[in-house]
């Protein structure tokens, strides 16, 4: 099943994500080339393509496990969280119906 993981960016956190972001993309390389990445990507603190030193707000990834416990623990094993970028991350059900 589909899960949406959306991790919440604390107050100036830039350095952090970016130190820790190859590690972070690894792990969702990881996903995608087992067939389980619907999408991912950051959410800009301002409404721009490249936000600049403003950073990002967030992450959110839609991605396959077997079970709702089985997302959360692959987005409590982030390196953003261990890291301390992400301040909170939420895990959903997801069901894809377009396109």
């Amino acid at each position: 099943m589909w899960y949406v993981i959306e991790g919440y960016d604390g107050q100036d956190v830039l350095a952090q994500r970016q130190a820790a972001r190859p590690a972070h993309l690894a792990r969702l390389h990881a996903l995608r080339d087992a067939g389980r990445l619907l999408l991912a990507g950051p959410c800009p603190a301002i409404d721009a393509e490249d936000p600049g030193p403003a950073g990002f707000s967030g992450s959110l990834i839609v991605a396959a496990f077997e079970s709702l416990e089985q997302a959360q623990a692959w987005a409590e094993a982030d390196p953003y969280v261990a890291a301390g970028v992400y301040r909170r991350v939420e895990v959903r059900p997801f069901r894809k119906v377009l396109p």
